[in-house]
């Protein structure tokens, strides 16, 4: 019998199909962002970011955050003669994208180089490397925000610091004595109480002196404990004063691995090529940081500073969703025309434009009050309420807007080989870590009782716009009003930091973007809200929007 061979044929030609979005340079390309650095007092850093930028948007790169994240971290308890090791193994993706962002100083630069502008700088940098990969910058926000905590502790931070302000990335699992460069994690929550911490159960045991600075044997679980193998981690635990900070290093200083045990890895919806895991320490060694008693107090700075991550990054996946949706449309037809043409595609893109770009620049000039809150007590407070306001918004407000941006490829954005399926997991974690909705919104009450004058400085900030908009000038009127009734105010917490976030975003854009992107936010924000996105009115300038927020 003669078996015949056969011959796949062509059946189609592949037309109609656009090409991935890629070797583009995601700082130059970005105009909202380059006048945002410009504007809030970076310049000096335009021509590293740029560099930075042409990197990351490079076929090369790209594709290397698909491989962190599709070889996801594996964990290794033991090695194959039973040594309990507690490492976790990563693709070699994954320390490229940590070896870069190490290399541009997203873990150190406003600590490093404390001139004007290096926060808006760094969370530029923060806002260009999430676009292409956004887990591994985990770690670096942790080590970033680490800093201001370490330093409750000068003698600690003496000797960590040098360690966490290199720019040279050290996978190995060795003592942090004998690496190049250290990062720092953080370990605060466990099962029974989650975002309160105060119902931990982990306990510190003086080892001889108790107190600041002094050595500790630790012994409880964490429930997430986020990058495992940082080389030491900010925890907290309860002491016979009160629940107080400690650094746990994963070497002691005897050379020895700590008694720190890594029991599985969390199997996330997103975030895959980072490694969350579930500790437990079993009388671990470690230093008290700060104040015994005072743990949330000591390491509240760690969490600002992470929460301001939160928001830029989930701005920088807002920017990359609606790339994508607008660089899709402009490649593909249907019914006889460009997508991008149809006139209520143009509708849903300029929205979700909109959204973006006051997202965007509103946490870039958030960047700059941390920048000014190292010379000033008023942007201290304006930046401790303006942080909690922004963070719950922004990253609220980013799962929608990306499954908006996914809807508009159809199909093509549902699968694997898009990049809008792995920013459609990504997105909804910034809202979750370092305090959920409700958890923000209660500390938006928190720091107006505390701190009074950040009310009257957001408020000030908000003046400065006065007159832009009229719909901005009435919202402002009622948001006083609300601010003013303190009657059942934690049942309306979400609705009033809403109100917050609105106005100070409409307030930025107002005064910093063109009007015909001020004039759409502000009507379809503040006059109108429709609750979904592509029911502008057909006054709005639908093209300009479209074309300000191509890349």
């Amino acid at each position: 019998m003669i078996v015949k061979e056969t011959v796949a044929r062509a059946t189609h030609e592949v037309i109609n199909q656009p090409p991935p979005l890629e070797e583009y340079n995601l700082y130059e390309q970005d105009k909202i962002l380059k006048e945002a650095l410009h504007r809030e007092g970076a310049a000096w850093a335009a021509d590293s970011i740029s560099r930075l930028g042409a990197l990351v948007g490079s076929r090369e790169m790209i594709e290397a955050g698909f491989q962190a994240n599709r070889f996801t971290p594996t964990l290794r308890t033991h090695d194959r003669f039973g040594h309990r090791i507690d490492e976790v193994e990563y693709h070699p993706a994954y320390h490229r994208f940590m070896q870069t962002s190490m290399k541009w100083e997203l873990h150190s630069l406003p600590w490093r180089d404390p001139r004007a502008g290096s926060h808006v700088a760094r969370s530029a940098m923060m806002y260009v490397m999430c676009q292409t990969e956004p887990g591994h910058l985990c770690p670096i926000s942790m080590t970033f925000a680490a800093v201001p905590t370490l330093r409750h502790q000068s003698e600690i931070a003496d000797e960590w610091e040098p360690r966490l302000f290199s720019s040279d990335y050290d996978e190995r699992f060795l003592p942090a004595s004998m690496k190049r460069s250290a990062t720092v994690g953080m370990a605060m929550t466990e099962k029974q109480g989650g975002s309160d911490v105060r119902a931990n159960t982990t306990r510190a045991t003086p080892i001889g002196r108790s107190g600041s600075g002094e050595e500790y044997e630790i012994t409880g679980h964490k429930w997430f404990c986020s990058a495992p193998m940082c080389d030491a981690f900010l925890t907290l635990a309860h002491t016979d004063k009160g629940l107080s900070c400690f650094l746990v290093p994963r070497w002691t200083p005897d050379g020895e691995r700590n008694r720190f045990f890594i029991q599985r890895l969390k199997d996330k919806l997103g975030n895959r090529s980072n490694a969350s895991s579930e500790i437990e320490y079993d009388s671990a060694w470690a230093r008290m940081v700060g104040e015994e008693g005072r743990g949330v107090a000591t390491i509240i700075e760690m969490v600002a500073h992470t929460r301001l991550d939160c928001a830029v990054t989930s701005a920088a996946l807002m920017h990359q969703a609606v790339s994508q949706a607008i660089h899709h449309t402009r490649h593909r037809s249907a019914f006889g025309k460009l997508i991008v043409d149809q006139p209520l595609m143009q509708n849903v893109l300029a929205d979700l434009a909109l959204e973006a770009e006051a997202a965007t620049v509103s946490v870039m000039r958030l960047a700059r009050a941390y920048d000014e809150a190292q010379l000033d007590d008023g942007a201290r407070s304006f930046r401790r309420l303006a942080t909690a306001v922004l963070k719950y918004w922004i990253c609220k407000r980013a799962p929608g807007h990306v499954y908006e941006s996914l809807e508009c490829l159809g199909g093509n954005g549902y699968v694997e080989e898009s990049v809008m399926s792995r920013i459609y997991r990504e997105a909804p974690l910034s809202s979750i870590w370092e305090g959920s909705g409700n958890v923000i919104c209660l500390d938006v009450l928190r720091a107006m009782e505390r701190e009074p004058q950040s009310v009257s400085l957001f408020m000030d900030e908000l003046e400065l716009s006065r007159g832009a908009n009229k719909y901005l000038d009435s919202f402002v009127v009622e948001l006083q009003k609300e601010l003013s009734d303190r009657a059942n105010i934690e049942e309306r917490a979400r609705i009033v930091t809403g109100k917050m976030a609105l106005a100070l975003q409409a307030a930025l854009v107002a005064r910093n973007s063109p009007s015909f992107v001020s004039d759409a936010f502000c009507a379809s924000r503040l006059k109108s809200v429709s609750g979904i996105y592509g029911a502008l009115t057909d006054r709005v300038d639908f093209r300009n929007i479209i074309e300000r927020a191509s890349v």
